[in-house]
């Protein structure tokens, strides 16, 4: 049976691990498409989507890296693909990494940080918009090793995904919240008067 003209001969071992002109443009293009469709749908289903991974959801990361990967070097993988798609997904990497390091650039990538919680007060809101549910909030606080909700001076979901947990006793520095969407819901009493 012949094979497929796309596919080299078992003896050139060139042709399976080298690369033409074309290929290589396709293995560029799609490596930006699939880090650009990424990022994206990041943005679109929260940070959440990479924190905190159960066992079901490493075995979606695996699956989604192993279609991101399929989808960049293309058919018939080759050693030159592969290494020309980890480049770009590299170069791509540092770019976005110098745009998340400036504020704004960081906001846009990255997303704000969220309150989840002010004082005692769950934002049922805020955790349905970071994708978490209440098991997950009161996990992190448990984590934190608070006893009850009063204990509590805020939570906040983390641009990364983490769950940040602030609890009463010394106030909260405003600097600390700087940026955090919805910490003007931190009661006053909490928070640590300006110097």
């Amino acid at each position: 049976m012949p094979l497929p003209a796309a596919v080299p001969p078992p003896g050139d071992l060139a042709g399976r691990l080298g690369i033409d002109a074309p290929h290589a443009l396709a293995v560029v293009a799609s490596a930006v498409g699939i880090y650009l469709a990424f990022l994206v749908l990041v943005r679109l289903f929260g940070q959440r989507v990479l924190s905190g991974m159960s066992t079901f959801d490493v075995v979606i990361t695996v699956m989604l890296g192993a279609v991101a990967g399929r989808v960049v070097i293309g058919h018939p993988p080759t050693l030159a693909a592969g290494v020309l798609g980890l480049g770009t997904l590299f170069v791509l990497e540092a770019a976005f990494g110098r745009l998340r390091s400036g504020v704004r650039g960081a906001a846009v990538v990255n997303g704000r940080a969220l309150l989840l919680m002010a004082g005692a007060e769950v934002l049922e809101a805020n955790l349905r918009r970071a994708h978490v549910v209440e098991a997950e909030l009161f996990g992190a606080l448990r984590r934190a090793g608070v006893r009850s909700p009063e204990e509590v001076a805020c939570v906040v979901f983390e641009p990364s995904g983490a769950i940040s947990v602030l609890r009463r006793g010394v106030p909260v520095d405003p600097r600390l919240l700087e940026g955090v969407r919805d910490a003007h819901r931190v009661p006053a009493h909490l928070l640590a008067r300006p110097a």
